[in-house]
Formats: structure tokens, C-alpha cells, sequence
């Protein structure tokens, strides 16, 4: 149905119903406010109404209590059932290449696909320890190949295509992912950061607008992150992610797949 129609059509029933008012359409503007979800009373409920660091730290309180730690194998199980193909069973989506590929073959050679951290191990140190090492929140199958030249490179716009992976770019220091999963990646690298604050003996993650950042704790592209979570909002692959690490591993949530709007009111 054209707009057109949809428009007339609505104005039609408005007049049928007796409103003499003249009734205008208006897109929803990017920026509105999302609808609720089912969480908010609940899980969010000491979230909701906080915006800037009283926001992020009653996110960090949320989603740090009542946490299952998987370990580093248990992890290779869990992004079996976490990243499963909706059209086959038998397979897991690869991160970067989006490519659909049987569970079974994960592992260390060629083409198999392994346990890629999305907040790269060394940027902090905390290597595969339990805790931010085996957050599947943020670890996800990649092709070994791409994995590698993904390294550990912060995130950026700009480089050269990956031959193995048309649609994701890469230079000395950084790594664009392909646009299906930039929002992805930028829901994953905030989460970390507000999970992981510096307690529990974990390094304090944080998101800086800088690429290279090396062995410290800091992931970048800030700038770059919080305008591909705007670019790429949560889709029904990530969502029904989010829900399986909640309802049968971790049991916490990532609160900017559910609330994407809370990039912006903690970064601004």
C-alpha cells in the first residue's frame, strides 16, 4: 500500500468517526524514545529515569549481580546455541564474514571458526580468565583467518576491503566490520565497558576516541561506535541473542540491545 492510500485511508475513518480536527501524519522521529520493554519494571527498574554516570553505574549494579561465569570451553558450547543460523540448527553465523557454517568445525585451522573477543583480550590484559575473557556478551564465532587480521585492532572507518571478508575494511590500527554487525560490535564494546569497572579483581574497561590504544584497558572508536549503534540498531538475530545468554547461560543482559538509546544518554 502506498502512502498515499495509507494517508487517505486514515483521514477516511478520522472523518467517519465524527473528529472534525484535521488530522496530520508525522514521521517518528530517529531520536524518540523507544517503547518499553518487558524488563523495565523489572530489570531495569533501578535504571529507569537516570541518565549520564548515575545511569552507568545503576547498569553496572544491574547486570554484575547474580552473574553465571562460563568457562573459556564452556564458551566454545555456548556460541553454539548463541549465534545458531535461524534457518539451520546444524550451523552458527560467523561475526565478520556473516557466513553460515557448521558448528562442528570450530577450531584452530583455516576456515574453521574460533572464539573471536569483539573487546580484545590484550586491551587489558585479562587474557581468557573467567569473567571478561569468557563474557559471551562480547565473544562471538569468527572465521580464524579474519579473526586474525582483526587482531586487536580498536575500531575505525577507512582501509582496505578484507579479501576474505568483502564488506569489512582494515589498516595498521584499526578495523571497520561489515554494516550488518557494525551496531553489533558497538553494543558489544559498551557493554564491556560497563561491566566491567574495575572490581572483582577485572581491569576498569572504557571506551576513548582513540585508535591504537594497545595493551591499555581502552577500546576506540568512541565517536565511531556510538554513531554505528545509531546507524545499526538491534535486530531480531541480536535480540534473541541477548535473550539465550540471559535466560541460559549468564543471566544478565546487555542493556544497549534493550535500550540503545542509552548510548547517548551515558556518552555524550
Amino acid at each position: 500500500m502506498t502512502r498515499v492510500t495509507r494517508v487517505t485511508r486514515w483521514k477516511s475513518l478520522v472523518l467517519l468517526a465524527g473528529v472534525v480536527t484535521v488530522a496530520v501524519t508525522a514521521q517518528t522521529p530517529a531520536t524518540a524514545t523507544p517503547a518499553a520493554t518487558a524488563y523495565d519494571d523489572t530489570y531495569y527498574e533501578d535504571a529507569m529515569g537516570k541518565t549520564g554516570e548515575p545511569l552507568k553505574d545503576a547498569l553496572h549494579q544491574i547486570i554484575s549481580r547474580d552473574v553465571s561465569k562460563l568457562s573459556y570451553d564452556e564458551v566454545w558450547d555456548a556460541l553454539k546455541k548463541t549465534d545458531e543460523d535461524p534457518d539451520n540448527s546444524a550451523d552458527v553465523i560467523l561475526l565478520y564474514t556473516g557466513r553460515s557454517q557448521s558448528k562442528d568445525s570450530n577450531g584452530g585451522n583455516a576456515d574453521d571458526w574460533n572464539r573471536e573477543h569483539v573487546w580484545a583480550k590484550s586491551h587489558g590484559d585479562f587474557g581468557t580468565a573467567t569473567g571478561p575473557g569468557t563474557d559471551i556478551h562480547h565473544l562471538r564465532p569468527a572465521d580464524v583467518s579474519v579473526n586474525s587480521t582483526r587482531g586487536n585492532k580498536d575500531f575505525d572507518e577507512g582501509g582496505s576491503e578484507v579479501g576474505e571478508a568483502p564488506g569489512n575494511r582494515t589498516d595498521d590500527d584499526s578495523f571497520e566490520p561489515r554494516d550488518q554487525v557494525k551496531g553489533d560490535v558497538a553494543r558489544m564494546i559498551l557493554y564491556m565497558s560497563v561491566r566491567y569497572e574495575g572490581g572483582e579483581g577485572f581491569p576498569d574497561l572504557e571506551p576513548n576516541d582513540k585508535v591504537d590504544n594497545g595493551s591499555r584497558p581502552f577500546m576506540g572508536r568512541l565517536s565511531v561506535l556510538k554513531k554505528w549503534n545509531e546507524t545499526d540498531p538491534p535486530d531480531a538475530f541480536e535480540k534473541k541473542r541477548n535473550q539465550v545468554i540471559y535466560d541460559d547461560f549468564q543471566h544478565n543482559r546487555n542493556p544497549f540491545i534493550d535500550h540503545p538509546e542509552w548510548v547517548a544518554e551515558i556518552w555524550k
